[in-house]
């Protein structure tokens, strides 16, 4: 006898967080995403319906296939997988579960979802991104997009993200995610120096230097007499 999970019946679709590329079709008139493992070779729009990856009859998602839309509970599990280096160029989604699904302990799959929000990382050079450029890369008839400032677009196909969300339709927002500055600092020098105090720092290794030139130099000459 195999046991079955109860049948949820929600007041409200459940709602999720998900990673994916974005895509600019090769006319510049249509936008979407493309997602990032299973199914990453068909682009989808922000409303959309899933079908087997694997040509197979039947709704997704099936129990006995791992087809169908997946999304995971938590926003900090998502922004995880930006971490990785494949996954760099990524947006952020958050999405509303539509139709049937499947529970599982981290996430959902599923059969139709609608993307409210893609939320855009900085560009690669750190700064806030205020585009999305073609990243060099895509699918037959689609352009992989990723997040660019205004000095790095350049001469690059492009959209800005107000302009991306209306090409998306259906009520996309885009915005583009905090950039987190991390200080660095030499664990050789003493935090909070100022320039006069850099000069005197720099001044005093130079006179050590010397120093130790001077020394090394005598005891090169007196070896050369002995």
């Amino acid at each position: 006898m195999r046991l079955r999970l109860p049948e949820e019946r929600p007041t409200e679709p459940p709602t999720g967080f998900k990673i994916a590329h974005p895509v600019l079709s090769q006319d510049g008139n249509r936008a979407g995403f493309t997602g990032v493992s299973l199914g990453g070779a068909l682009p989808y729009g922000v409303v959309a319906d899933a079908s087997c990856v694997y040509g197979r009859r039947h709704r997704s998602p099936a129990r006995r296939c791992d087809c169908g839309f997946h999304c995971v509970h938590e926003r900090t599990a998502a922004e995880a997988l930006l971490c990785t280096a494949e996954h760099r160029e990524a947006v952020l989604l958050d999405i509303t579960v539509l139709g049937p699904y499947i529970r599982f302990e981290r996430g959902f799959r599923y059969a139709r979802q609608r993307v409210r929000t893609a939320t855009v990382g900085p560009c690669a050079c750190g700064a806030r991104a205020v585009a999305l450029a073609d990243a060099g890369w895509g699918r037959p008839g689609w352009r992989a997009l990723a997040a660019a400032c205004a000095g790095c677009v350049r001469g690059r196909t492009s959209v800005s993200l107000a302009a991306f969300a209306r090409l998306a339709g259906d009520g996309l927002r885009v915005a583009a995610g905090s950039v987190g500055t991390v200080a660095t600092v030499d664990p050789g020098l003493p935090e909070g120096l100022g320039v006069p105090e850099l000069v005197a720092e720099a001044a005093l290794l130079q006179a050590r230097l010397d120093w130790f030139q001077s020394r090394l130099a005598r005891l090169e000459g007196g070896t050369a007499q002995q």
